[in-house]
């Protein structure tokens, strides 16, 4: 064996020079580097904004959702949605470790990579079961995990599948838990999504007592899971590609101050000035979505004059898997996921 760039550029067959993110395709070959860890792949987890938007191209049905993940991956070495440019994680057994790869891990061990799908080395075998209602997909396969990507060892305390579906986005509520100061008022779009919701967890916890929590929805379902939850001091129900109706209900639930943060969680396109005018001069506004256009928000923000940090949506922050345990064993405790 030898070894590989610890970012996985040797991996990189189009274009050359890039990172295996922005790479077109990827070198897909399952023989291991010295510094890589070969996975047997039993899980995929789709990113919401991917699998909305294979799902609505293909009008919902299971066998080409399935096919069209296939194909990306056969095409590409990976699976890097065209269209969204997303991906997702997955969840694997160890069964080869390099000699130079760092971390504790070993042979037999089960483990969700925290790196997307979109920069992962990725061979299907078949796909066996596509579940819309968690985006997952059961498979066989297997993956590359480089010596920069990170993981996480799943609790035994926890469904599999569900502790997949808050890794993948544990970036928004370990983003939202350092974003929030008591006595902010956070508004957080998509509010009653699993990542809306854990967010609202986190948001409710660091705003406290003095703080205002907003939730807001489009469907009648997500509203009610907010008003379940206890989470927020208001709700509001609105469809966040509509920014002007958004604005006047969140001035009208803010007393007209509007939020000082606004966390954005949903997986469809359109929402940027939604987020932007409803958040006050001067405060924030976090783009967790994929499905976030960066010139939609930076050149609308400047449209209408709103001095405000915008923020991508990493999904990477240091302890954000602990922290989404933490919040998803809560949550689940109490029936809200």
């Amino acid at each position: 064996m030898k070894k590989g760039c610890v970012y996985g550029t040797h991996r990189v067959i189009e274009p050359k020079g890039t990172l295996p993110q922005a790479a077109w395709k990827l070198n897909n070959d399952m023989e291991i580097y010295d510094n890589e860890l070969l996975i047997d792949v039993e899980v995929l987890n789709i990113d919401a904004a991917s699998f909305s938007q294979i799902s609505s191209q293909v009008g919902g049905d299971r066998e080409e959702i399935a096919r069209v993940i296939t194909d990306t991956v056969n095409e590409r070495g990976k699976q890097h949605n065209p269209v969204t440019g997303s991906g997702g994680m997955l969840i694997g057994r160890v069964i080869q470790v390099g000699r130079d790869f760092p971390g504790q891990v070993e042979v037999g061990d089960k483990i969700a990579t925290l790196v997307s799908l979109s920069l992962t080395p990725l061979k299907l075998e078949a796909v066996h079961q596509v579940n819309e209602k968690s985006d997952q997909l059961k498979v066989t396969g297997k993956a590359i995990l480089f010596a920069s990507g990170i993981y996480a060892q799943l609790p035994d305390d926890l469904p599999e599948d569900f502790s997949l579906a808050m890794l993948d986005v544990a970036g928004a509520p370990a983003q939202t838990a350092k974003l929030v100061e008591p006595g902010d008022t956070v508004l957080v779009i998509g509010g009653g999504g699993k990542s809306g919701l854990l967010c609202l967890y986190e948001a409710a916890k660091r705003a406290g007592v003095t703080g205002n929590v907003v939730g807001l929805s489009r469907s009648d379902g997500g509203c009610e899971r907010i008003r379940c939850s206890g989470l927020a001091n208001r709700v509001i129900q609105a469809d966040a590609t509509k920014a002007l109706e958004v604005y006047e209900k969140v001035q009208e639930a803010t007393g007209g101050g509007l939020a000082d943060i606004t966390i954005n969680c949903v997986d469809v396109p359109g929402t940027e000035m939604a987020s932007v005018l409803a958040t006050r001069d001067g405060g924030t506004v976090y783009f967790f979505s994929m499905a976030t256009k960066f010139t939609a928000a930076a050149l609308g923000a400047e449209g209408v004059g709103k001095d405000i940090t915008m923020l991508i949506g990493n999904g990477y922050t240091a302890g954000h898997a602990e922290i989404v345990l933490d919040a998803a064993r809560k949550l689940k405790s109490m029936g809200i996921l």
